[in-house]
């Protein structure tokens, strides 16, 4: 693995314009399970055996708030979660000027927690919710405070956690920012995402540059056009070239 962390960190150094592009594999050594992996959120089963996709969509949301704010507190609330070698390493390059855009499909706020910057976050985060009345902003742990349906105590109606659920879009600004940021960008590095869950996985081909690094522990099927693709964990292997940077 050494030859491999020389490279990238050779590619590091050449590069000023560094776009990260990260799912779920990024923070699962924070201690939060990804989605689709043999022990992931997605092989479970909730009550009457309603599979975890249905949970979480909106649909489920409007017609059963109790069960969808039950499953939504005890599977995808870490509040305890802390960064890891990836989500330092990403934000102490953002500071070197070398990262200028994270974008993840993560929920969890853990690059902003790490000190990154710039991160487009397509699908939201734990950390906003909204009453869906009066529009006011409720934190994490104020909906952590709430027992069962969080509530606005101001105008008594339902409050939305700010992801985006099954059945909904991706906020286009957010969407054409990280665009933007990956059709600019001169190195693009995909970490933690097997590259299946679209429009997201499709951000790839706005990507320009010749510099293309991916970091999964399974293969992907970007792999071939990559310029050098890495099946370890994240963390170690950003924790490793960061060694090599000497920073």
């Amino acid at each position: 693995m050494e030859d491999t962390v020389g490279r990238f960190a050779e590619m590091i150094r050449e590069s000023d314009n560094i776009a990260f592009f990260g799912g779920a594999g990024v923070s699962t050594e924070s201690g939060i399970p990804d989605f689709r992996s043999a022990k992931g959120i997605y092989s479970q089963r909730w009550k009457r055996d309603i599979p975890p996709e249905e949970i979480i969509s909106h649909t489920f949301y409007e017609y059963h708030p109790e069960e969808f704010w039950e499953f939504y507190k005890e599977k995808l609330l870490f509040p305890e979660a802390e960064p890891n070698d990836c989500h330092k390493a990403l934000a102490k390059l953002e500071k070197m000027g070398k990262v200028r855009a994270v974008v993840t499909q993560n929920i969890d706020g853990l690059h902003q927690k790490a000190g990154s910057k710039t991160v487009h976050e397509l699908h939201g985060s734990v950390l906003r919710n909204y009453c869906t009345g009066c529009r006011r902003f409720y934190s994490l742990e104020d909906i952590l405070a709430m027992p069962g349906v969080p509530v606005c105590p101001h105008c008594h109606k339902p409050i939305k956690p700010d992801v985006v659920l099954y059945e909904e879009s991706l906020d286009q600004d957010v969407m054409d920012r990280a665009v933007k940021a990956i059709r600019k960008a001169d190195m693009l590095i995909i970490g933690g995402t097997s590259l299946v869950v679209y429009p997201a996985a499709g951000l790839i081909h706005y990507y320009r540059g010749d510099k293309l690094v991916l970091i999964n522990k399974t293969a992907t099927s970007a792999d071939a056009y990559a310029s050098l693709s890495i099946h370890e964990p994240i963390g170690e292997v950003f924790r490793k070239v960061m060694e090599a940077l000497e920073v």
